[in-house]
């Protein structure tokens, strides 16, 4: 039951009440990333205690002041008092604000957090939460009172996508570990979670229809290690796989914490564990095992009736398990070797007067496109899918040829590699851009190759884009294909502190944003990292 200023009475947190303090910030002691786009530091502070209480007006106000209650509740030595009825933290809806956005007004009698959506509140919380000391972070120390600085923030995303996408496929990590990346993430106010569940090394997604895809293609025998070509193996089997059950929970975890799950399901290449699973779905036709190598064995036939059918039903259970308005499809990397020598696909192509296999692919990828926009959805895709050949460079590619087929319109292209007048090209023709540009944002290579300071100067909107294209450059993503990272500390080591640097490119407007200034919030957050037992990388001066 809801009424106005319905009062909800926090145990967690802490209070105002009629305690004076003489205590005052300074500037130095705030770390805020990424760095709101208005601040004002104000004398005094605000005491979070046993007797702070919550206002709230309507059920979205609600769910954020649980979340708040229950993000400080391992920290706090108290309990929730539900008989004082004067409440000091208070949640406004004002509907002038944009959906992300949010004002943060914290005086010493109270604090206001004034949005117009779940997303603005949750992310004034996340200010607050960084506001406050690190301690809060540590559950093994109970606190009786916190002090939060007096100030006042205006504040709003630049970019609508501020992606991390975690590569399972090669490794699968597990519940626990991805929750704790969820959370990180949501503490730099990013808003999607790139999943890469499927590749050539390994399915980790239970399709209850295709149950083979889990019982053979989630386990490899072997695992090459240290770097491609090294000859060197793990000598152990790997395997691993999400249930459909494990899915909805990640799932709801993630929106709780304005967290979009965009699921990446690779077709037509990075294919060999499913044709492993299912050998009718490759072009060869013949049992293969699932690589024990990074390398594709294997493509889809997308001239088979019964392949389209397995991708449309994996996608019909994706959209079960995933809300997100994008579905990513993967599309790079497909070696047309296996497409050149199959007669099978020679003879359709010649049949439907397809010139090239990458018309080819992108007449697959249109029509599942199509498919997916039918279910209310958009598809999205590595910049491979426009048809273009950005593999000069590689052997196997290089003599591929453009595709006189146009990629279908309502589809995001994901931008990882080649020259960025693609980009600018396909922000012009009126396609959705996600940046991901891998010289800089492939957070698999060293911190040599791509430092703290070179990911924090990262632009995601091309040079020589003209302004009225630049709606059409949603934002940029930050990738950690895993590889040669198995375990959970190598993850982290390669994420973090970078990470936080790709944040502030996705938030934090560019006249705002100073590197020196990055350095030294970065300080404060890797104290909560290490109070956390993550491995960041320590390079704040690179």
């Amino acid at each position: 039951m809801f009424r106005t200023s319905i009062y909800v009475f926090l145990c967690v947190l802490m209070l105002q009440s009629c305690a004076t303090s003489t205590k005052s910030f300074e500037t130095s002691e705030i770390a805020l990333i990424p760095k709101p786009n208005s601040f004002q530091l104000h004398e005094d502070v605000f005491l979070f205690n046993a007797y702070t209480a919550i206002s709230v007006e309507n059920k979205v106000q609600e769910k954020a002041a649980k979340y708040l209650v229950n993000l400080f509740a391992p920290a706090a030595n108290f309990n929730i008092n539900s008989n004082n009825n004067r409440a000091s933290i208070y949640f406004i809806e004002e509907n002038s604000l944009a959906p992300e956005a949010y004002q943060l007004i914290v005086t010493p009698k109270k604090i206001t957090i004034k949005a117009s959506s779940y997303a603005g509140y949750f992310y004034g919380i996340q200010t607050i939460r960084q506001l406050l000391p690190v301690s809060i972070e540590n559950n093994t120390i109970k606190t009786n009172e916190w002090l939060i600085p007096c100030v006042t923030i205006k504040d709003a995303p630049r970019f609508m996508w501020r992606a991390f996408m975690l590569d399972e496929a090669r490794y699968f990590h597990g519940e626990k570990f991805v929750k704790q990346l969820l959370d990180e993430m949501a503490l730099l106010k990013m808003n999607i979670f790139h999943w890469h569940l499927t590749d050539d090394s390994g399915w980790r997604i239970e399709i209850k229809k295709y149950p083979l895809l889990t019982e053979i293609g989630s386990i490899r025998a072997n695992s090459e290690i240290e770097t491609w070509g090294s000859g060197k193996s793990s000598g152990k089997a790997h395997g691993g796989f999400y249930t459909q059950e494990q899915i909805k929970v990640i799932v709801a975890y993630a929106a709780e914490r304005n967290i979009t799950i965009v699921p990446e399901f690779d077709v037509p290449g990075h294919s060999s564990a499913a044709i492993a699973a299912y050998p009718w779905l490759g072009t060869v036709g013949e049992k293969i095992e699932v690589p024990i190598i990074f390398e594709t064995f294997d493509v889809y036939d997308v001239t088979k009736p019964e392949v389209e059918k397995f991708v449309k039903d994996v996608l019909l259970e994706l959209f079960e398990l995933f809300p997100s308005p994008y579905i990513h499809i993967g599309g790079d990397e497909v070696n047309y070797k296996f497409w050149n020598e199959s007669p099978t696909v020679q003879s359709y192509m010649k049949q439907h007067n397809i010139k090239t296999p990458a018309d080819l692919q992108i007449s697959f990828t249109n029509n599942i496109s199509n498919f997916i926009e039918q279910s209310g959805r958009r598809m999205m895709g590595w910049n491979e899918i426009m048809g273009v050949n950005i593999h000069k460079d590689v052997a196997a590619k290089k003599n591929d040829k453009n595709a006189e087929t146009s990629l279908a319109k309502n589809v995001v292209v994901h931008f990882w590699y080649g020259s960025l007048d693609l980009a600018i090209r396909a922000a012009k023709e009126g396609y959705g851009i996600v940046n991901s540009l891998n010289r800089i944002t492939y957070l698999n290579k060293d911190y040599e190759a791509i430092t703290l300071e070179s990911a924090y100067n990262f632009e995601p909107i091309p040079d020589g884009l003209e302004a009225k294209y630049h709606k059409n450059i949603y934002g940029s993503g930050c990738q950690l294909w895993s590889e040669w990272t198995p375990t959970y500390k190598e993850v982290e080591y390669q994420v973090f502190p970078r990470i936080a640097a790709f944040a502030e490119v996705g938030w934090t407007s560019t006249n705002n944003k100073d590197f020196k200034s990055f350095q030294k919030s970065l300080k404060k957050i890797q104290k909560r990292w290490a109070l956390l037992g993550i491995n960041y990388a320590q390079v704040l001066n690179n």
